[in-house]
């Protein structure tokens, strides 16, 4: 027996946390379940074009899987010599609306930036020659140097802040919520405060911490003015003209002599049809270059214009979506890109790259090329997992500071290199060239906790690793006691009657027993399960009948009769339209599907009546929500996008439409990293004493919220 489930494309667009992206619509029939394993082989399909066209449900359309793809690095396991507090007795009770976190790991703690040479994703960077300037963009600060370090020395101001250990954002004219950008001319200092959706000006260098800006240039975010300012990325003025990347509403602004007023309104502006999400801005004054991680709506890499642009929509001269000659699969963007007095071109990319001149055309390769890729050669790896989300780069008198946003620090040549294998020279923000903060502190990209309210077991697909606390950890910071690396990408968990389940991109990693000492996992299953073969691995739950995963790109959730130890077959597939996260309380099966429908949706399933269950489907009330949970008959959404956690008491409200009893955090309200706000939640555990909140990408928080 087949059911139906009827999708069309529908025409809008959301901001999504890479960028734009097309967001999928659904006519809710019924699900499709296919009893037991697929006889089909998996093929590659032509896109559907036509937005009211609905896919053939007897022909299933699946990607195609990578060809002879490398195999798996051997997972290794670090002992951390941690030494936390750990939970004595548990608190009993429930929630209450808006309350505040009491516990936060990835991090130092609550309004606490760690000291002035902990960096957190570092963005933009800029000099004039006698000052250093760095956007520290997760500490929602800028950090000053009076003098050009060339070593690692703390800075002497930090402006957003009353002093180098508080972090907490704020919205008045001496604080900072997640600026990514700097700029000066010696003269003024511009801040793009991102997430205050402004630029702040200040006219004179400030002399003293949490220094006031002069001018505000303050915009909203409300995308479809592309005239107004609208989560800045980039800033960049030589004095006379000002330029400001507006991501949210895929603009350019460009201001043709040095705004002097709040609010001046810029006199250029280049909003493109091909323009998605503009970041980076490079320019000498003559030309200009801007970066975009979703150029023609999903393409990452660079506009060029060969003269500077002087009317509205000006059109660019070329796209170099990579360096010539590079050998890149996908899109490059130049970060920092920098001009020399010689009329020299630096950007960092996943390398280091230097033009001696102003690129003729897309097929101009640098002259020099800086640096290694990963374990090849014997370079310096300025790519990889260390540049990208803001990089920058500062020139003065042949010195070049380079902030590498995921590697956590700045590196320096005290001259400008000429060697593909030099390495730099200086560091700042790290004990040494090769040390990441952000793992030496235990900052976590993108976690996903679990627990069994004995342990803390929490995956990340960024790093690759997952991380034990053998104890529930009772303090802020604490570190973990084992830390296991190189895993394939896990987006997703589920630990039920200790066997604990990893799942992600091509790989399933399943231990029988949690690992509290280190154990590696008991079974591993890669690229396929059965005659199931891997797309893209998004969820992952067990219950006590069943062992369900989803795949985004297959658009299936598959069913196993207890978790399959061995190559064994699923019972049973529910059809879904771009699973993800899976939670299961054994009677109820919950899909989180990120972009299906308007603004994401939650699937609820009965799972006494499966394989033939309808759902129930919770949409329209969310914005792209990443994460759900079910625990005795509770349910809780990730509201990803409105920054806030849904709790319904039971489920059964949820199912009848009924709004949630209780939000933490403040829905519709910016991103800010509070005790009583969240930054972008994605998922989440609960013991039925701890509720652990992750925050994903931009903030990377793992926050515990106490029933009382």
């Amino acid at each position: 027996m087949k059911h139906e489930i009827k999708y069309w494309l529908i025409g809008f667009t959301l901001l999504t946390i890479i960028g734009l992206a097309f967001v999928r619509g659904f006519n809710y029939n019924k699900t499709t379940l296919v009893e037991g394993p697929s006889d089909e082989t998996p093929e590659e399909q032509p896109e559907t074009t036509n937005p009211n066209s609905t896919p053939n449900q007897s022909h299933q359309e699946y990607p195609t899987q990578t060809p002879n793809p490398p195999q798996l690095p051997s997972i290794t396991v670090t002992a951390i010599n941690s030494n936390y507090e750990p939970v004595q007795a548990k608190p009993t009770g429930w929630f209450t609306p808006g309350q505040e976190a009491d516990l936060m790991l990835s991090g130092f703690g609550f309004n606490n930036a760690g000291g002035p040479l902990l960096f957190n994703h570092p963005g933009g960077i800029a000099t004039d020659g006698t000052h250093l300037i760095l956007a520290d963009r997760n500490n929602n600060r800028v950090l000053i140097w009076n003098k050009i370090p060339k070593e690692n020395t703390a800075p002497d101001i930090v402006l957003g802040q009353p002093d180098f250990t508080s972090n907490n954002p704020g919205s008045e004219l001496n604080e900072l919520n997640w600026p990514v950008g700097v700029a000066t001319d010696g003269k003024h200092l511009i801040v793009a405060d991102t997430y205050n959706h402004r630029v702040l000006i200040w006219n004179s260098f400030p002399t003293r911490n949490q220094q006031p800006a002069d001018i505000v240039l303050q915009g909203d975010d409300i995308p479809n003015n592309p005239r107004t300012i609208g989560w800045p990325w980039a800033v960049w003025t030589n004095g006379e003209k000002l330029i400001v990347t507006k991501t949210l509403g895929s603009s350019v602004l460009i201001w043709n002599t040095f705004p002097t007023t709040n609010n001046q309104e810029p006199d250029i502006v280049l909003h493109l049809k091909d323009f998605g999400t503009p970041r980076t801005i490079g320019s000498d004054g003559t030309n200009l270059i801007i970066g975009d991680h979703n150029a023609f709506k999903q393409e990452r890499g660079n506009f060029f214009w060969k003269s500077f642009p002087t009317e509205d929509n000006q059109k660019y001269d070329f796209f170099m979506k990579n360096p010539f000659g590079d050998d890149l699969s996908i899109g490059e963007i130049l970060w920092g890109p920098t001009f020399t007095n010689d009329g020299k071109l630096i950007a960092v990319g996943e390398k280091l790259y230097i033009w001696n001149s102003f690129p003729e055309d897309e097929n101009d390769p640098p002259d020099l090329e800086i640096g290694t890729r990963g374990d090849a050669g014997s370079g310096y790896d300025f790519g990889g997992k260390q540049s990208g989300d803001g990089s920058g780069i500062a020139y003065h008198n042949g010195s070049i500071y380079i902030s590498l946003s995921n590697g956590n620090k700045i590196v320096g040549f005290k001259q400008l290199p000429t060697s593909p294998e030099q390495k730099p020279d200086f560091v700042i923000g790290a004990p040494e060239l090769y040390t990441n903060t952000l793992e030496t502190e235990f900052i976590i990209s993108n976690p996903v906790p679990v627990t069994d309210g004995k342990s803390l077991f929490v995956s990340s697909d960024f790093d690759g690793k997952l991380y034990v606390w053998k104890s529930l950890p009772n303090e802020d910071g604490a570190k973990p006691d084992y830390v296991y690396s190189n895993l394939d990408g896990p987006w997703d968990n589920t630990l039920h009657k200790g066997v604990l389940v990893l799942a992600g991109k091509q790989t399933v990693y399943i231990w029988k027993a949690p690992p509290l000492n280190g154990e590696e996992p008991d079974v591993v299953h890669s690229r396929n399960l059965g005659s199931i073969e891997f797309y893209e691995l998004k969820g992952v739950a067990m219950d006590d009948k069943y062992f369900y995963l989803a795949d985004e790109k297959a658009n299936k959730v598959y069913v196993w009769n207890g978790v399959p130890y061995e190559d064994t077959e699923p019972v049973f597939s529910i059809d879904v339209e771009g699973p993800t996260r899976l939670s299961s309380d054994g009677e109820h099966l919950v899909v989180t599907a990120t972009t299906t429908g308007a603004g994401g949706s939650i699937f609820i399933y009965d799972i006494s009546k499966l394989p033939y269950s309808q759902p129930t489907v919770l949409t329209g009330m969310f914005n792209l929500p990443q994460g759900a949970l079910i625990y005795n008959k509770h349910l809780f959404v990730c509201d990803t996008g409105n920054n806030a956690v849904h709790i319904w008491n039971t489920v059964e409200d949820a199912k009848m439409g009924k709004p949630a009893d209780i939000i933490l955090g403040k829905k519709g309200f910016r991103p800010e990293i509070g005790r009583d706000t969240l930054f972008w939640p994605a998922a989440l555990t609960f013991d039925g004493s701890y509720l652990w909140v992750a925050e994903f990408k931009f903030s990377e928080r793992l926050l515990r919220f106490s029933v009382k």
